[in-house]
């Protein structure tokens, strides 16, 4: 989960995340690649979710990555995703619009030994999420969903993601402005919650809705 934000948010300085000529460092903290260290584009607006969030996050989600089929949207660096991965998730589906940072999103799979595991669809979020998913597709059981800070892209993702694109049950972390107390369907239950500097991630859980 790493995004590119509003020009209103600051990037990430060379006091956050280990850096080398033309780019920083994506540093996966635990799991099969723990401590691998990813070149992470020299692009604006790119930059990981910090160690301490993705430590945070999971482990809440320790008994549901593993075996996990996630999709990462506006995915970045993918940090979340390559993360899942690395904690024995399935597969990860990786959604960027950006081609330069999908192609090195790419790279850093295969660098990983991932790219079996690891697709990356180089096109815009909600674009993908407006379209029916591939019928032969389980749905999936954990979603990142960390859209461009103040561009109102939080609510028509969580409608889409809600129409057809969730198992029973599943968890959807969002990460939004930590002013925006954003409106979500009513089948997702807040499960906890993180806040770091101006962002605040929130992890949501997917009630069943069987029998209903």
């Amino acid at each position: 989960m790493t995004r590119r934000r509003s020009t209103s948010r600051p990037r990430r300085t060379a006091s956050d995340t280990p850096h080398s000529k033309g780019g920083g460092r994506l540093r996966l903290i635990g799991g099969e690649f723990r401590r691998r260290l990813l070149p992470v584009l020299d692009s604006p607006g790119l930059r990981p979710t910090s160690d301490r969030v993705r430590e945070t996050l999971f482990n809440w989600l320790a008994t549901t990555t593993p075996g996990a089929r996630v999709l990462d949207l506006f995915a970045g660096t993918g940090a979340l995703g390559l993360e899942a991965l690395s904690r024995g998730a399935r597969e990860s589906l990786f959604v960027e619009r950006d081609a330069r940072v999908a192609q090195a999103l790419c790279a850093n799979l295969e660098t990983l030994g991932a790219a079996p595991r690891g697709r990356v669809v180089t096109t815009d979020a909600l674009a993908f999420l407006a379209a029916p998913p591939a019928d032969a597709n389980p749905p999936f059981t954990l979603v990142f969903l960390d859209p461009p800070f103040r561009q109102q892209l939080a609510l028509p993702c969580c409608e889409c993601l809600e129409r057809s694109w969730l198992a029973e049950e599943a968890y959807i972390y969002l990460e939004t402005e930590s002013e925006l107390v954003p409106q979500v369907p009513g089948s997702w239950q807040l499960h906890r919650e993180v806040r770091a500097g101006e962002s605040t991630g929130r992890l949501y859980r997917r009630l069943s809705t069987a029998g209903s």
